[in-house]
């Protein structure tokens, strides 16, 4: 048997290592974007994002514990493992295509899907679902953050 813990997280770095994806091309095109003034707290960003993958991939193995192996659980492994390509994909995608619309759909989804796992896996797991609490709270923000960039620039659509 693995060590379910050593391989969800090694899986979790690997998938977020799929945000590295893009080109210096598209990395200047979005730090010409206009942004909120409100967005002060940008550069914590990507901490921000450390701790709620953490938390997720904790949450998946806590759900793991619970099953090993049953049907149930591979399908819930398969959730949080769409829910974090969705989310790695934000950046890439929306450079990739230089379109804030792009960024607002994905992250729209990511919102959709984290709540809909949460309640799945809270009768697998109250702890599972509460570690999934800051993903739920979280990705709202970025969504609406791209959703008012896409205001400030409307070339980026």
């Amino acid at each position: 048997m693995f060590n379910s813990w050593i391989l969800i997280g090694g899986i979790t770095v690997l998938v977020a290592l799929g945000s590295s994806f893009i080109r210096p091309r598209d990395i200047s095109w979005g730090k010409r974007l206009d942004r909120p003034g409100w967005l002060f707290f940008e550069p914590a960003i990507p901490l921000i994002w450390t701790i709620i993958f953490a938390c997720g991939a904790i949450s998946a193995a806590l759900v793991w514990q619970s099953a090993p192996g049953s049907s149930k659980t591979w399908l819930l492994m398969g959730l949080y493992l769409f829910l974090e390509i969705i989310t790695v994909a934000y950046i890439p995608a929306t450079l990739w295509f230089r379109s804030l619309q792009v960024g607002t759909v994905l992250g729209g989804l990511g919102v959709v899907l984290g709540i809909l796992l949460t309640l799945t896996v809270f009768p697998v797991s109250e702890a599972a679902a509460l570690l999934l609490l800051p993903y739920i709270l979280w990705s709202p923000v970025g969504t609406y953050t791209t959703g008012q960039m896409l205001d400030l620039n409307p070339d980026a659509k």
